[in-house]
């Protein structure tokens, strides 16, 4: 199915997960995802790790990739993600979003200290959340708002100001299908584009249930540029000098 190897587990077992009562004054659809995956209480999440591996397109060209994110939950992650062709390494990549800004190590130059592109990254960060959904009913920086039966707003801290995310849920399984937000691809850019996050294959990982898949696609574009497939998620460990150090 891939070409390459699973990075290696992690090699530390997650931490205690304490957990607070359900929230009773959630929109109607917000309530029905959350009592599915925990019932009448949500785990208290503050520290992840989730690996796994998939594809990436860059420049009309799909990769194989495998990839581990470390999250710091709200607030920080660190994406490293190799691609190969042929089954030979090509590029690493180091990702950063750490006190609000982002670093990109790219193989072709670092991206830093650009507004739109911290901007972006908080998306993400509240994007991939999908992973510690508990996180968007523990933050108290986080609010939902009702739309409809099956969709409702998500309203998320960026530093001083927030953004927000429109979120849809299954009708049949009651289980969340994507989120979307507009956002800037590039530090160039004049005005957001419509940005999706899907989450499929909901099924138990370590104790919680998750979405085994996902994939992340501009609207303006036919496809997903990135498709991912969770093959380890560890919760509460200590991230503090992981988040920051490079490679695996």
């Amino acid at each position: 199915m891939f070409s390459l190897q699973s990075f290696p587990p992690y090699p530390f077992n997650g931490g205690t997960v304490a957990t607070n009562p359900l929230p009773s004054d959630l929109p109607q659809p917000v309530l029905r995802f959350y009592s599915k995956l925990f019932g009448d209480r949500v785990p208290i999440v503050d520290t992840a790790i989730v690996s796994g591996r998939g594809s990436i397109r860059f420049k009309g060209i799909t990769f194989p990739s495998r990839w581990r994110f470390i999250y710091v939950a709200g607030s920080a992650y660190r994406h490293y993600m190799e691609t190969t062709v042929l089954g030979r390494p090509l590029m690493k990549v180091n990702e950063f979003f750490i006190d609000g800004h982002s670093r990109l190590e790219l193989p072709f130059g670092v991206v830093e200290n650009q507004p739109k592109v911290d901007m972006a990254a908080n998306l993400g960060l509240w994007g991939e959340s999908i992973w510690l959904p508990s996180i968007f009913l523990t933050d108290s920086r986080v609010r939902w708002e009702a739309i409809d039966d099956n969709s409702a707003r998500l309203i998320v801290p960026f530093g001083e100001t927030t953004d927000q995310f429109t979120v849809t849920f299954d009708p049949q399984t009651g289980l969340l299908q994507q989120l979307e937000a507009q956002r800037y691809r590039d530090a160039t850019d004049t005005q957001k584009l419509g940005w999706r996050n899907e989450a499929w294959n909901w099924k138990p990982i370590n104790g919680m249930l998750l979405p085994s898949q996902a994939s992340v696609r501009w609207l303006d574009q036919s496809s997903p540029w990135f498709v991912l497939s969770v093959e380890e998620v560890i919760y509460n460990v200590d991230v503090a000098e992981y988040i920051r150090a490079r490679g695996i």
